[in-house]
């Protein structure tokens, strides 16, 4: 998240509400759990983080929370650093140390067909009959 945040706020490419809309809200409505995620509102998971637009980050292996030694921002110093994440109401991010216990995650059911999908029968169909090209297809014997 910090990595847009210093490439694309910073450089005056998106705003911060659209960084708020990209890294939250959009997010949660493509993967279909809008709004019991992305969204601050009553019966929503409350997943919040704080940035510190002046802080500055530095992007190490090290660093990072995964099984792999590397990382392709090795060495990335940067402007805007997340300092405090808040998952369903618990800090789970602060000083650079991560604080959960293993096993405190929740499942999230993602219902199929979000909103992304909505419409696209009408849209392939409208395609393909705009081809005006008759398709011939041979009766198989199998």
């Amino acid at each position: 998240m910090h990595l847009i945040w210093d490439i694309m706020v910073n450089s005056g490419q998106i705003s911060v509400m659209d960084y708020v809309r990209m890294t939250s809200t959009a997010c949660a409505q493509i993967f279909n759990i809008y709004p019991r995620k992305g969204a601050i509102l009553p019966n929503s998971d409350a997943d919040i983080i704080i940035l510190n637009p002046n802080a500055t980050f530095q992007i190490t292996a090290k660093s990072h929370h995964s099984k792999m030694d590397t990382n392709v921002y090795e060495g990335w110093v940067g402007k805007g650093k997340v300092e405090v994440t808040i998952s369903r109401g618990k800090v789970v991010w602060e000083h650079d140390r991560l604080m959960i216990e293993q096993g405190s995650g929740k499942y999230i059911s993602m219902p199929p067909f979000g909103y992304l999908f909505d419409g696209i029968d009408k849209i392939d169909s409208t395609y393909l009959s705009s081809l005006k090209a008759p398709v011939y297809r041979e009766v198989s014997e199998i």
